[in-house]
């Protein structure tokens, strides 16, 4: 693709999609960055408002001058014009176009604008980059759905935007590295975090020390952590998983117990801690619907890529989170990466390795990182057995655990077979929250489903697409601007 102004979409304003459009920009590329926030950063850059009036914002925040390196950049090529920023915009299909009517091939990225999402919004684009990010896994108990039970990122996500704690007395638990951060956090904002509840045993992480030997700066940070918990005199609790959640209209205690060698519950080790909040988490997963219903290839939960972070679709590239749990630094390098090799592959020149060493080497160290962590980090290898047949799994459908241990005693062996007997998966967010768990009940592997949608789309949007009033984007009187276009009638 030599002829004509290229333009790239980027799908997804955390670090990976803010380093994809700075580094495609810089190479001459117009980026079009979307995101269903209002305002750059993704989760783990997530800022209050600026009407909340936070003094020291970066008090919430670690790589801060990272950031402000970001920002400083993006802010200058909006006001260059090369990279246009389309906030509040929500995305909910990518289509390719152009290949079936003998113009030049390219996408359509189709989005619901604003926060009643009911605005339907094209943009075209000569490529895309996935910078979509992950999502919490989330494992069910007796109790889970009390109010005050929250996820961990749910905890951090308060904090970071909205300045205000879940809760007074909170319990963190779960396992992952995403734990230390929530604690030390909620603790440092005011609250009393009765307990950090790590299932992980200690005892495993020297099976990771080459990793965590390559990368000191990460250890560094979580002796930081550390310190941290020790100041607010936060219990840490190795070894153990919450197994019942107690409250009659809200959350008034948790019981947490010992883990065994084997991942099971030691009889007899169950303690009871009062409090008005939990914070729960089990690591995170990709997102990878858009990519799925593109047809990219997804290797077991994630979106498969080449190392100039291309996946098997023409034109398609994927970075950050979507490709693999792994941090922001990973996210970084992975969208620096991607951004280059758009740029290089959409005018036609070929790319130059040298300036992306550094990229590349900071690359294969977090990945390496990630792998070990998640190698040790992982829930209680039998955590089905503190769930009670009627324990709530699918909250959008209100399944039980019995229901779909049923479905599985009458043959259903994996999670879509289980959807069809139990309607587990059929609500609001399509599988999303509940699958890990019902892949986990019936003992079966979890592989992401492939939608079409990657959210639910209004029947109104989807009965007006192709209209003229939705040919116009965001604040627009007049026809659309050349990167623009409305959602088709049929596909290509």
């Amino acid at each position: 693709m030599t002829d004509g102004p290229h333009r790239l979409a980027v799908i997804g304003a955390g670090p990976a999609g803010l380093a994809a459009s700075l580094a495609a920009a810089a190479r001459g590329i117009h980026v079009t960055l979307i995101d269903s926030a209002t305002s750059a950063g993704g989760q783990f850059y997530r800022r209050p408002a600026s009407g909340l009036g936070a003094r020291r914002p970066r008090a919430l925040h670690h790589r801060w001058r990272t950031w402000r390196r970001l920002e400083q950049g993006l802010a200058g090529h909006l006001e260059a014009g090369t990279v246009e920023f389309l906030a509040d915009h929500h995305v909910w299909l990518v289509e390719r176009t152009g290949a079936s009517t003998g113009t030049r091939p390219g996408f359509t990225v189709h989005a619901l604008v604003g926060p009643l999402q009911e605005r339907p919004v094209g943009v075209r684009a000569d490529a895309v980059v996935l910078a979509t990010g992950g999502y919490e896994k989330v494992l069910p108990f007796p109790g889970w759905t009390l109010p005050g039970v929250v996820t961990a990122g749910g905890a951090q996500a308060m904090l970071k935007g909205g300045l205000v704690v879940p809760g007074r007395r909170v319990v963190v638990a779960g396992s992952g590295p995403l734990l230390l951060p929530v604690a030390t956090g909620l603790a440092g904002a005011g609250a009393e975090v009765a307990a950090l509840v790590e299932s992980l045993d200690p005892r495993r992480l020297p099976r990771a020390a080459g990793a965590l030997a390559a990368e000191p700066g990460k250890v560094a940070e979580a002796v930081l952590y550390a310190a941290r918990l020790l100041r607010h005199r936060v219990p840490f609790l190795p070894r153990h998983t919450v197994v019942e959640a107690h409250g009659a209209a809200r959350l008034e205690a948790v019981t947490v117990a010992a883990l065994g060698p084997d991942g099971r519950v030691r009889p007899g080790t169950g303690r009871r801690i009062p409090c008005d909040t939990l914070a729960v988490g089990h690591g995170m997963l990709p997102h990878t619907d858009l990519a799925g219903a593109l047809g990219c290839r997804i290797d077991g939960a994630r979106v498969d890529v080449d190392d100039e972070q291309r996946t098997d679709v023409p034109g398609v590239w994927a970075a950050g989170e979507t490709t693999g749990i792994g941090g922001a630094v990973l996210s970084l390098a992975e969208g620096h990466l991607a951004g280059r090799s758009v740029a290089a592959r959409l005018r036609g020149t070929g790319p130059d390795p040298r300036p992306a060493a550094k990229a590349v080497r900071v690359q294969a160290r977090a990945r390496t990182f990630s792998a070990a962590l998640d190698a040790v980090y992982t829930p209680p290898a039998h955590w089905t057995d503190q769930v009670t047949d009627d324990t709530v799994v699918c909250r959008c459908e209100e399944v039980t655990a019995g229901r779909v241990r049923e479905a599985a005693g009458l043959g259903a062996g994996d999670v879509r077979t289980v959807k069809l007997f139990t309607r587990a998966g059929m609500g609001w967010c399509q599988g999303r929250i509940c699958e890990p768990a019902v892949a986990g009940l019936v003992g079966c592997e979890q592989t992401p489903a492939r939608r079409l949608l990657a959210r639910p789309v209004p029947l109104g949007v989807l009965a007006r697409a192709g209209s003229d009033d939705d040919d116009r984007p965001p604040g627009a009187s007049s026809p659309p601007e050349p990167g623009h276009t409305s959602p088709p009638l049929d596909r290509q």
